[in-house]
């Protein structure tokens, strides 16, 4: 048994120690699937609370029953924010989540998703189905397997909205998170195009934020970041890094929000107008963040 993993009893424990001084521990009530792939140890299992959980080298990915808080404001806040997105980038997000709310806007004519690891996505299709919910069948949807910096870099079209899906500044994603990478973003926007990114819990991990905070205040007219609070992703709210060429999506106004939010016609769990909104409103400690 790996360090990770605990036995209490009969009952196993899967322990996430991505923090120096803090973990989190979800029980295992059924182990389905451990194994490598050419960039990382996958795993998935049953809990009670959650469902399944899909960990990547025993941090927490996402779970089946929060994941659409995640997925939610990383897609309708800038979506809606922007006002008439045609074309989405997602870099990451290879268990389709995140493909899943974007293609629920029927005014998205296009969106191109690049993940890393092929692995993920074939996994994620049979054990993870109910997170893209069909989004790898829709015709607008453009799945690349490769390096999302390499792409970036090599990338000649422009998108209106970008979303950075990636994990944590650790091993394949740690290029994700470099000045270089968000330049390379910043030329792939529209006038007046968004990029959003995940940045961690700040509480906890408030040197990524203030790493991609300061590459945006450089890069962007319009630097920032809003909060969630998703439960598995433990330690505090989590902020997702926003920056624009432009401020006219961040000040959209509740009517407007209201206005796209009821055209979309979409049904969500956590995002709402009001939600988005009250997400950019920040505590001192994240405030202070900010280079």
């Amino acid at each position: 048994m790996s360090d990770t993993a605990k036995q209490a009893g009969k009952q196993q424990w899967v322990t996430e120690s991505l923090h120096a001084h803090y973990a989190q521990a979800l029980r295992v009530d059924e182990m389905l699937y451990d194994s490598n792939t050419e960039h990382q140890r996958l795993k998935v299992f049953q809990n009670g609370q959650f469902g399944r959980i899909l960990t990547l080298d025993d941090v927490v990915q996402t779970t089946e029953g929060d994941n659409f808080i995640y997925h939610e404001m990383l897609t309708h806040v800038p979506i809606l924010a922007h006002g008439a997105a045609k074309r989405v980038l997602i870099i990451g997000g290879g268990d389709g989540g995140m493909a899943r709310e974007a293609l629920r806007h029927t005014s998205v004519e296009h969106v191109t998703m690049v993940e890393i690891d092929g692995g993920v996505v074939d996994f994620s299709k049979e054990y993870l189905p109910m997170l893209s919910d069909g989004a790898f069948d829709d015709p607008r949807l453009n799945l690349v397997i490769n390096d999302g910096a390499l792409f970036m870099k090599e990338n000649t079209e422009k998108f209106d909205v970008i979303i950075v899906d990636s994990t944590d500044p650790i091993g394949p994603g740690e290029v994700l998170f470099t000045d270089t990478f968000y330049g390379h973003a910043a030329r792939a926007l529209t006038e007046d195009g968004i990029i959003v990114t995940q940045n961690g819990v700040p509480f906890m991990q408030g040197d990524e934020l203030t790493g991609t905070l300061r590459a945006f205040q450089a890069l962007f007219a319009d630097a920032s970041c809003y909060l969630a609070t998703v439960p598995t992703y433990a330690g505090g709210p989590m902020a997702f890094g926003w920056g624009s060429h432009s401020d006219k999506a961040r000040n959209a106004s509740l009517a407007d929000l209201e206005a796209r939010y009821a055209a979309a016609g979409i049904d969500t769990g956590y995002y709402n107008p009001e939600v988005h909104k009250a997400a950019f409103a920040l505590p001192n400690y994240v405030k202070k963040l900010f280079p």
